[in-house]
């Protein structure tokens, strides 16, 4: 156990951090493994401890739940994540938190790369690269549906209508536009695996709706095999979001939307309350 210590800035203590951890790498670690250790070495260093979901350690709250805490908890101060400015804009969530998950940024990325070269309309390479936003921040469950809620305030209807859609349409194939069910998905729930109920409705309901391709066009722009070393700037986006992100005067999170919650939450996303 490590004493508990207030580090000034993020990169005092992911230096520390590293510096511990180094000493309890073993051979034969994952990366996984090893990124793990530094995030636990980290939250060890620090005075406030981050407060998680009930249901991401289910087994423990099964049985009554962890025993007291006897330390105070993390409230809006995250020393691990980069600091946002007083009015942060979409580029500051995308550069100081959505892309700090560089295998999740990655596809993004590319895929509104590919989105720009297939020559979609702006509006839709913006959903590209939007498209998973909740899987890198929020939620893997009915991530079509949390991003567009988040989005739909700043960004055209159609655009939020995409994303919400896509989530439901990459389950059922479309020979006509050369979809295919993702050979990915076989693989990770089985080939017996079926959709439920509502992802069928949702694809029903979104097969006969006039903005029915431009959810199908993130589909076949959404990489499920991307190249891991391919480097794509979020800069080359700029210009897009600029025309097609209405940006909050009193900064992203701080407008008083449907969705400024949902953005402040990932400014302070460890916070007891």
């Amino acid at each position: 156990m490590h004493e508990a210590t207030q580090l000034k800035s993020q990169d005092d203590l992911a230096i520390a951090a590293g510096k511990v951890a180094a000493g309890k790498v073993t051979a034969g670690m994952t990366s996984d493994e090893k990124d793990e250790l530094l995030e636990t070495t980290m939250m060890s260093m620090l005075d406030r401890k981050a407060q998680t979901p009930w249901f991401a350690d289910i087994e423990t709250f099964a049985k009554g739940g962890p025993p007291p805490a006897q330390s105070k908890f993390l409230m809006h101060y995250e020393p691990r994540l980069p600091q946002m400015p007083a009015k942060p804009t979409l580029m500051d969530y995308l550069k100081r938190r959505v892309l700090l998950n560089k295998r999740g940024g990655s596809h993004l990325l590319q895929s509104a790369k590919l989105a720009m070269k297939n020559g979609l309309p702006e509006k839709l390479v913006l959903a590209c690269l939007l498209h998973d936003l909740a899987v890198l921040c929020h939620v893997r469950t009915d991530h079509g549906y949390y991003a567009a809620q988040m989005l739909e305030p700043y960004v055209d209807e159609e655009t939020a209508w995409a994303i919400r859609y896509h989530q439901a349409l990459r389950f059922f194939p479309d020979p006509s536009v050369g979809y295919e069910y993702p050979e990915l998905y076989t693989r990770v729930f089985g080939e017996e695996y079926q959709p439920p109920a509502y992802v069928r409705q949702a694809y029903e309901y979104a097969r006969n709706h006039k903005w029915y391709m431009s959810a199908r066009l993130v589909t076949l722009n959404d990489l499920y095999s991307f190249d891991p070393n391919a480097v794509v700037d979020v800069d080359d986006f700029a210009d897009i979001m600029g025309r097609h992100f209405r940006q909050p005067e009193e900064g992203l999170g701080f407008d008083n939307s449907p969705a400024s919650h949902m953005w402040r939450s990932l400014i302070w996303p460890n916070n007891f309350l």
